[in-house]
Parts: structure tokens; C-alpha cells; sequence
């Protein structure tokens, strides 16, 4: 009797696990499996930076090595995003997001346990890899599992959940360093990746394209270089002024040198293009993606601003404490929580371009009555209306710019065009941080910081006034018209024995993904 126990223990485990591969082979299940296992990188990005104090202290490391547990991830993140978003057209989108959340999950571990600061910048930089490969995967999927006319909608969902990880990385990375300390700050990664992996598992269908590709190694090298002179050069600016970095070596230079690295690496792609090159050109020949490339550059940079500017008026004219200052600017991303769902459903019914232009327009409204009605002795509240000017701009321009952008891409290079289409957010959110640091540091100079502060709010406004007017010239179709050469999902052997158990009807309606 105790062996047939057994034998019926063992076979209904794999019946069980076909049930719920089959139950949960839908689009919003596999929407929600991958916010889930993102949050391992959305929540860490912001919840780190909270807690550098804490871990100068912990590992008895200086303010320059401490300010590299950010910049090394941030380092190897920005310059692998392009080559993680090309892996996802090799070996499939489901299959390189788990990689990255387990490289992601392990560093975290290595974070966690760092003894110095060489331990901890090390980890971090693997941290920066297992992101680069998770990243892109998010709008593939998404592109891929959702049919047009909901794409939208999705890509709201999307950016809501995002919006509630930004509010709540701060205020949550100082709770754990506070009451546990500031290792559970990586530790926490290890359940939640775990978890992540199993939900993607059970719920993100296979998505491979069925052509044989490979990897152009040259021009990932070549890319790789150039993004790292270039964000290098970004992140170490302002620490030494724009000036040396190591003797006649001084940051225009390297970005120089960095800029000319990327001039040759569209030379490699140009005579690659028939060879399975890093990124198509078919992809940035498409206007709307071209356009979308650099609209995207603009929604970061006011972000970066707004992130810079509001807490440090509030801590040095309106002497908050951080915590104060933190969940005043969470006003924000928390009003973008309600309104990103509507614009994406918007988008769908409408198109983007003018979706996106009116949030580019209330995000600009919003940074520039703030920097109108900051006044010498103007109290905290006048922040208010103009916070929540800019959480609608949030909620607003997120999702309009990855629909428009990917609604003509071609299924096969849909990772490299999402490689592609992170790197130049990442790249404005560096951009926009520089250049208001730069205008600031220059009015801080001349004047003092409350002026300071008002003038230089207005850089971000007319870098996303530039980009509402370059959205004017997005070519827009018809909503759902999108192209639809969307591959079938590779079903799960788990999912084909349970359709031969009685189960086909679903799996048709489930694992296809309609």
C-alpha cells in the first residue's frame, strides 16, 4: 500500500503542475509573473542609494568607494542592455529573463556578504549584468504576448507597477537598513527572485522566433567599450569638475573617445547587415522607433531633475530630514500609479502621439510651476501642484512611447530594438542628471540655492518641451493596426500532456496567448 501511496504522490505532482501551467497561461498572468521577478531590479535601483551611509560604515569604506556601489552597476547595466536585448532574439525572451534574474539573485547574495568595498563594487557589477539581461526582456514579452488593441493597456499596467516601486524603493530601502541592516537590502532579492523564477516559469509561455541566430561578437565588443568610456565619463564628470581623470586623461576626452567608439561600431553594423548583426538597421530605419529612441531620453531626464532639484530644496532651504524630503517627492510616482493604467487604455482607443504630447506637456507644466512659485520664504506646499503635475505626466507619457515605438518592429528583432530602446532611456536618465548637475553647480556659483534651484528647474522643462515637439512628427495609424507577425508561443511539454488528459480546449485558449 505504501509504495502504490507514493507512486500516486508521484504522478499527481506532474498532473498538478500541467493544471497550473494550463490555468495560468494567460496574458495577465504572465504580466504579473514579470513584474513580480522585475522588482528584484526596479526596487534595488532606488533602495541602494538610500542607504550609502550605512554601508560606508559597514564595510569602512570611503565616500569615492561607496558612490562606486551605485556607478558599478550602473556601469556594466548600461553598457550590456543592447547585447542582453539581442540574446533575447537568439535564444528566446523567457529563457535569457531567467538568466538574468538568477545572475541578478546570486550577486545579491555576494552583495549582501561583501566584507570591503572590492567585494561589494564586484558584486554590484554582476548585479549590472543580471539587470542588462532581464531589462529588455520585459518589453518583448509584453509585445509578444498581448495583441494590439490591448497593448496599451498593458504597458499602463506596466508602468503603473513601476510607478509604486519607485515611490516605495526609498522609503522601503530605509525601513530594512534601519530595523535589519543595510545587507537585507540585497538579501530581501533572494525570496522574491526565487519566487519570480517559479511565477515566470508556470506563467510566460516559450517565445522563440525558430531562426537560428548568432551573436556578433565584434560589434558587442566594439558597443560595449564605447558605453563604457561614454557612462564612465557621464557618472565621474562632475566628481572632478569635467576636468583630469588620470593626468592628461579628462573626462571630454574619454567621452570624446567614447562617442568616436560608437561611430565605429555603426561602421562594423553597416557591413554586418546581412549577417545577423548586433542591431538590425531595419529597426532605426522604422521612424517611429527612431523617434520614440529619442522621446524616451526626455521622460528620465525631467524624472532625473525633478529627483535632484525637490530634495534638495526641501533639505537645504526647507531643512528636511531625507525621509521628510523622500516621501514628499514619492507624490509623484504615486499619483502616476493611478492615471498610467487610463493612458495606456487611452492609447489603445486613440494612438499615442497625442497621449504622449499631453503628458510631455503636463510633466513640463509641472517642473515649471514649481520653479515659478519657489520663493524666498515660500513654504514646502508650493511643491504640491507641481508634483502632482508631473505624477500625471508620469502616468501619462509611459506608455504611449513603448506601444508607439514597437508597433511596426518586426517580431525576429524585437530584442534588439528593446536592447536599443533602454539603452537611450538609460542613457537620457545619465544625460539629464549631468547636465542639471552641471547648470546647477555653476548657479550655486553666482547666487544662492533657492535661485540656484529655480533657474536650473527649467533646463528639464525645455528638454521635454523639445521632445513634445519632436512626437509631433510620429506617423500615426490607426489603433490595432499594429504589425501582428506575433510568434506562436512554444508550448510547455507539461502544457501537450495536459491538453492530451482532456485539457486541449483551454490550453488553445491559454498558452496561445489570445
Amino acid at each position: 500500500m505504501t509504495g502504490e501511496r507514493v507512486g500516486q504522490q508521484n504522478t499527481a505532482l506532474p498532473g498538478l503542475r500541467e493544471r497550473l501551467v494550463v490555468r495560468m497561461r494567460t496574458p495577465w498572468w504572465a504580466m504579473f509573473a514579470i513584474c513580480f521577478a522585475s522588482a528584484v531590479v526596479l526596487l534595488d535601483t532606488t533602495a541602494v542609494n538610500v542607504a550609502l551611509a550605512e554601508i560606508g560604515t559597514g564595510l569602512d569604506a570611503g565616500l569615492d568607494q561607496v558612490l562606486w556601489v551605485v556607478n558599478a552597476y550602473l556601469l556594466s547595466y548600461a553598457a550590456l542592455l543592447v547585447i542582453g536585448g539581442r540574446l533575447a532574439d537568439m535564444f528566446g525572451p523567457r529563457r535569457v529573463f531567467l538568466a538574468g534574474l538568477a545572475v541578478f539573485t546570486v550577486s545579491s547574495v555576494g552583495c549582501g556578504m561583501a566584507q570591503d568595498a572590492g567585494q561589494a563594487i564586484a558584486a554590484r557589477l554582476a548585479q549590472g549584468v543580471g539587470a542588462a539581461l532581464l531589462t529588455p526582456q520585459t518589453i518583448v514579452i509584453i509585445t509578444r504576448i498581448f495583441p494590439a488593441e490591448r497593448r496599451g493597456k498593458a504597458m499602463g499596467v506596466w508602468g503603473g507597477f513601476a510607478g509604486i516601486v519607485a515611490a516605495a524603493g526609498p522609503t522601503f530601502g530605509g525601513l530594512l537598513a534601519a530595523s535589519l541592516g543595510w545587507r537585507w537590502i540585497f538579501y530581501i532579492n533572494v525570496p522574491v527572485g526565487i519566487i519570480g523564477a517559479v511565477l515566470v516559469l508556470l506563467a510566460v509561455p516559450k517565445l522563440d522566433t525558430g531562426k537560428k541566430q548568432r551573436l556578433d561578437v565584434l560589434g558587442a565588443s566594439v558597443l560595449a567599450v564605447a558605453m563604457l568610456a561614454i557612462v564612465y565619463a557621464l557618472l565621474e564628470g562632475e566628481a572632478h569638475n569635467w576636468g583630469s581623470l588620470w593626468g592628461p586623461v579628462t573626462v571630454p576626452v574619454l567621452a570624446g573617445a567614447g562617442i568616436l567608439a560608437l561611430g565605429a561600431f555603426f561602421l562594423v553594423e553597416r557591413e554586418r547587415q546581412g549577417r545577423d548583426p548586433l542591431i538590425p538597421f531595419a529597426v532605426l530605419r522604422d521612424r517611429n522607433f527612431s523617434l520614440m529612441a529619442v522621446v524616451v531620453c526626455v521622460l528620465p531626464c525631467g524624472l532625473g531633475g525633478v529627483m535632484l532639484l525637490t530634495p534638495l530644496y526641501l533639505q537645504d532651504v526647507q531643512e528636511f530630514s531625507a525621509f521628510q524630503a523622500g516621501l514628499l517627492v514619492a507624490v509623484a510616482p504615486l499619483v502616476s500609479v493611478f492615471i498610467a493604467p487610463y493612458s495606456g487604455t487611452l492609447t489603445d482607443r486613440f494612438g499615442g502621439k497625442y497621449v504622449l504630447i499631453t503628458g510631455l506637456g503636463f510633466f513640463a507644466g509641472g517642473i515649471a510651476l514649481m520653479g515659478a512659485l519657489i520663493q524666498d520664504g515660500s513654504g514646502w506646499t508650493v511643491l504640491l501642484p507641481g508634483l502632482i503635475c508631473v505624477g500625471i505626466g508620469m502616468g501619462v507619457g509611459f506608455a504611449p512611447a513603448s506601444v508607439v515605438a514597437f508597433r511596426n518592429i518586426d517580431p525576429d528583432m524585437a530584442g534588439s530594438a528593446s536592447g536599443v530602446f533602454n539603452t537611450t532611456r538609460l542613457s537620457g536618465s545619465l544625460l539629464g542628471s549631468a547636465a542639471v548637475g552641471a547648470v546647477l553647480q555653476a548657479q550655486l556659483a553666482t547666487g544662492d540655492a533657492t535661485t540656484a534651484i529655480k533657474f536650473t528647474m527649467f533646463l528639464p522643462v525645455a528638454i521635454m518641451s523639445a521632445g513634445a515637439l519632436l512626437t509631433l512628427a510620429i506617423r500615426e495609424s490607426a489603433p490595432g493596426t499594429a504589425n501582428e507577425k506575433v510568434a506562436e508561443p512554444e508550448p510547455e511539454p507539461a502544457a501537450e500532456s495536459a491538453a492530451e488528459s482532456g485539457a486541449g480546449t483551454e490550453q488553445e485558449s491559454s498558452v496561445g496567448l489570445r
